[in-house]
């Protein structure tokens, strides 16, 4: 370490030069402007054209992406003669980015921005120069640029007899404003994917009162709160305890989940074993078999707390109705939390409370309404065909989580033909009962065949059939998602669970690599597969692609090693999950989730390659001190003290220049978590240089969201780029340094050389 320091004077001026250098080679966007008339009057208005031409393998970012990366921004130097500037910016391309965990918007290749001038009324006749700013940061797939301000002028003749020239900007540009979001296709595709469920859940809330267990108890609640004294508070009273009841069993599930269990608990063999059997138990107690009743002893304790009035009472007698109801709508909130599984820890509590306020709403609006109450139609034969028909479809849902438990065992019992076989019989079944051909309760021999009665059963009939061509291998639409696929798997090729072999093959035959991380039970891996993939844009492309499979959620050590994979590089474990390489393993973009938008697709399976990063030898790329930053100025601690390298001595040293707005960094930091709590009691110090402009401000709210287990300090300076990780061993002399997003084998490679040396 001592030798080091004294080597500082020259390691500094060798950096300096360095990045002296290199300075235009790091400026990856070229700006021109001009304006697009060439005269304007004094207090009119001129609309100048400010094109940036961004270097292939590069993006920025727009004027208004969310927090997270630096936004671009254009000002323009102060002028006495200008009034105002508007500025426009064209539609970005907007996507998840899962190393911020939020939506981002970017630009590649050539961008016009447009910028709308004011001119004050008092501008001198002749011609006038605005001088505009643009700052941004540029980023590839393994590296990112801090931001750069460049300058860039555009004149225009100030002219008090030039015509009004109305500003054209082209259609789909936006004002831009930072901080705003902008909309695009696919941008909102988890609150889409929230609120459908929502919709649903509220609906199998209003549902829920069309069952016999709930139905014919109506108008006796209303009978015991209407009449009351606050008969409208008595309601709402009453609804709250529905609402509580239901929202506390999605809590449960909600703190049973966890917060990072659900996507492995949604594809659980025991899970969706265990659904499946609660759904047949329910099916055959909704056909008859047996009854599903909550003990009575509870239910009359309930009823008689409830019986002592006031708003407790009222709020026990709405427990006790939900408990009372749970046989018939427990189908219906079972399909609720079981779709909740997949969808993110919260989805439980949510649904529960959507769905207990369908259910409660009936209630509330006849205590607004009460006159409504005689409009209702009267108990009778139709609630026990409700519920004939409620088994059927709760058999025929039985079998969807069957099947997950079929594919995530891979026992190929439930094949697609036995599947859709059993769904053609239980859903004609359901309609010919309807019609009167089979015989259950709710339907007498002499009950006339109503309209309705006759439609819905025909609809039934209808559906079944409808599903007889998919047995034959004809694809069924959004219905694939919850289906065993066809077997062989389609027109396109795909590899299972086997990267090396893709890469090998991809490496002869000259051709990229798309890894699929998948499901056996995933539901939006199956609808992607069978809607999007098979769409004629779609296709051709990818059957120029070696295409695998990497299947997380078996049961074998293949579906664990493929999920540490997807969570070690990428920090996710959900699925779908999609990856595009080329041969030599570098990534070239992600896609997260389901779309149902081709041209977004096809924008990611067009990526084009990330510039080669990797290693760079230390002789040809000077690496700064590591007891100073790139300017020279000594490291400091978060709350500003000096960061004191004492603890160092004698250790083996990654030192990794990052920053919060850099995506490669944050994919890198995982890996370097791991190397602190694996190689740190070897003599490994892990220190992590934060060249934030924002410094500990900036610093501090990251690490509570991506925690960093080893030291953290705040540098100066302007690195070319970042990441950089500098490898120096027990001395302090380097031994390795990496420019860019690096793999882990490469730095363990070079750590382990470090540890050997001394």
């Amino acid at each position: 370490m001592n030798g080091a320091l004294k080597r500082l004077p020259t390691l500094l001026l060798l950096s300096a030069a360095c990045f002296g250098q290199t300075a235009e080679k790091f400026n990856h966007a070229q700006w021109t402007a001009e304006f697009t008339t060439p005269s304007v009057a004094p207090g009119g208005e001129a609309t100048a054209k400010l094109v940036a031409r961004i270097d292939p393998e590069w993006h920025m970012y727009s004027l208004t992406t969310p927090p997270g990366p630096i936004p671009t921004t254009i000002r323009t130097v102060d002028s006495p003669a200008v009034e105002s500037v508007t500025f426009f910016e064209p539609p970005p391309v907007r996507k998840f980015d899962p190393n911020f965990k939020a939506d981002t918007e970017t630009y590649e290749g050539e961008q016009t921005f447009f910028a709308h001038v004011k001119v004050g009324k008092s501008a001198a006749a002749g011609p006038l120069t605005i001088t505009f700013e643009p700052r941004y940061q540029t980023c590839s797939g393994t590296s990112c640029i801090p931001p750069r301000t460049r300058r860039i002028s555009a004149t225009v003749n100030v002219d008090p007899a030039a015509q009004a020239v109305a500003a054209a900007i082209p259609s789909g540009y936006i004002e831009a404003k930072p901080g705003a979001v902008t909309k695009s296709a696919g941008g909102g595709a988890a609150n889409e994917g929230l609120a459908a469920f929502l919709v649903l859940a509220f609906g199998f809330g209003l549902a829920g009162i069309f069952t016999p267990c709930v139905f014919p108890m109506i108008p006796i609640t209303m009978s015991y709160f209407v009449g009351q004294r606050g008969g409208l508070a008595q309601a709402i009273t009453f609804c709250l305890g529905i609402i509580v009841l239901f929202t506390g069993l999605g809590l449960i599930a909600t703190l049973a989940l966890g917060p990072t269990g659900v996507v492995q608990l949604g594809s659980n063999p025991w899970v969706n074993g265990f659904i499946a059997l609660v759904f047949f138990v329910f099916g055959l107690s909704l056909l008859g078999a047996f009854e599903i009743t909550i003990p009575s002893g509870l239910l009359t304790k309930l009823n008689t707390a409830s019986g002592r009035g006031g708003f407790v009472g009222t709020l026990l007698m709405g427990l006790t109705f939900a408990l009372a109801s749970f046989a018939c709508v427990g189908p219906f909130m079972g399909t609720l939390l079981a779709a909740s599984v997949q969808g993110g820890k919260l989805r439980p509590a949510l649904g529960m409370v959507t769905f207990a306020s369908g259910l409660a709403l009936p209630f509330f609006l006849l205590a607004l309404f009460p006159s409504w109450l005689a409009r209702l139609p009267k108990s009778g034969e139709w609630l026990a065909r409700v519920k004939v028909v409620m088994g059927f479809v709760v058999l025929a849902a039985m079998l969807k989580y069957l099947y997950s438990l079929d594919a995530v065992m891979q026992t190929g019992w439930l094949t697609r033909e036995r599947f859709l076989a059993a769904w053609v019989v239980l859903l004609a079944m359901a309609g010919l009962y309807l019609l009167g051909f089979l015989r259950l309760p709710g339907v007498s021999r002499d009950t006339e065949l109503g309209a309705a009665r006759l439609l819905i059963g025909m609809l039934f009939v209808i559906c079944g059939i409808s599903l007889i061509p998919g047995m034959f291998g004809s694809r069924l639409g959004d219905l694939e998602a919850y289906i065993p696929p066809p077997a062989g798997g389609g027109e396109l090729n795909w590899i299972e669970n086997d990267l090396d072999t893709a890469f090998a093959k991809a490496k002869s035959e000259n051709k990229l690599v798309l890894v699929n991380f998948t499901g056996y039970a995933c539901t939006n891996c199956h609808w992607m597969k069978a809607n999007m993939f098979t769409r004629p844009e779609v296709a051709p492309v990818m059957k120029n692609m070696v295409l695998v499979d990497l299947y997380t959620d078996g049961t074998d050590a293949a579906s664990e090693a493929n999920q540490k994979l997807e969570e070690d590089k990428f920090q996710t474990v959900a699925i779908p999950f999609y990856v595009l390489y080329d041969a030599d393993r570098n990534v070239l973009g992600t896609f997260p989730g389901l779309t149902h938008s081709s041209q977004e697709y096809l924008t990611f399976l067009n990526s084009k390659p990330a510039a080669p990063g990797g290693v760079i030898n230390a002789s040809a790329a000077p690496a700064p001190s590591p007891a100073t930053a790139l300017d020279g100025m000594p490291f400091h601690k978060l709350d500003g003290a000096e960061l004191s390298v004492s603890d160092w001595k004698g250790k083996v040293v990654v030192l990794n220049y990052w920053a919060t707005w850099c995506v490669p960094c944050r994919k890198e930091i995982p890996e370097f978590n791991r190397i602190a709590r694996e190689l740190g009691p070897k003599g490994v110090q892990v220190v992590g240089i934060s060249m934030d402009e924002g410094g500990a401000e900036s610093v501090k709210p990251f690490l509570q969201q991506l925690p960093m287990q080893y030291t953290v300090g705040l540098g100066t300076g302007t690195p070319p780029e970042l990441p950089i990780t500098v490898i120096l061993d027990r001395n302090g002399n380097a031994v390795q340094r990496f420019q860019g997003l690096t793999q882990p084998d490469e730095i363990r490679a070079a750590i382990s050389k470090a540890l050997a040396a001394s």
